[in-house]
């Protein structure tokens, strides 16, 4: 076991418990030895991909971009986990009705309806069905896809600009922090 999770398991403070395992993914994260930047673009990367309507195939696209951009690659795919078969309905939901605001479709409840018959049919699937995954998203008719596509895309890159500026003021912040905690050690 490691040490943060001995002092977890020990019973800290409450507040603490929250903060440690991010704490320590976040130390995971930046021993990679990666630039803050590319975190924080793996980060947004992840973010932008799991809004958008890619399920079945997310992993190996944000993997495949994140080497493109020389982005941080495990950070990617831990945000692209954001979109699953049990968020995928309230999600594209909103993002087509994002979406639906340029360009018109069938009424939003009909569309929640259609997402939630999509994410039972991916429960029944297996994970490695990744073709018959996506054939299945693809299924939607060109009513709902349009809006769908231009809200994920909004959605998405609203999203993704938020996290890259969170993470790359915590990941600072983290490294600033450490770098102190190691002048005061070294005395």
């Amino acid at each position: 076991m490691s040490a943060q999770f001995e002092k977890f398991a020990k019973g800290q403070k409450r507040k603490k418990r929250i903060v440690i395992p991010f704490r320590s993914v976040l130390k995971w994260l930046v021993r990679l030895r990666r630039s803050p930047r590319a975190i924080a673009g793996g980060f947004a990367l992840g973010t932008f991909i799991a809004f958008t309507p890619t399920i079945g195939f997310q992993i190996a696209l944000v993997i495949f971009l994140a080497t493109a951009f020389n982005l941080n690659r495990p950070a990617a795919i831990i945000t692209v986990w954001i979109t699953n078969i049990a968020t995928m309905a309230p999600i594209y939901t909103f993002n087509y009705w994002v979406g639906s605001f340029i360009w018109s479709g069938p009424n939003v409840s009909e569309v929640y309806k259609t997402f939630v018959a999509i994410s039972l049919q991916l429960v029944k699937m297996d994970i490695w069905e990744i073709k018959r995954q996506f054939s299945t998203v693809l299924s939607l008719s060109t009513e709902i896809v349009f809006p769908l596509v231009i809200g994920s895309f909004i959605v998405g890159l609203a999203a993704s600009a938020l996290v890259y500026l969170l993470s790359l003021s915590l990941i600072y912040t983290f490294l600033a922090k450490r770098v102190k905690k190691q002048k005061l050690t070294s005395r």
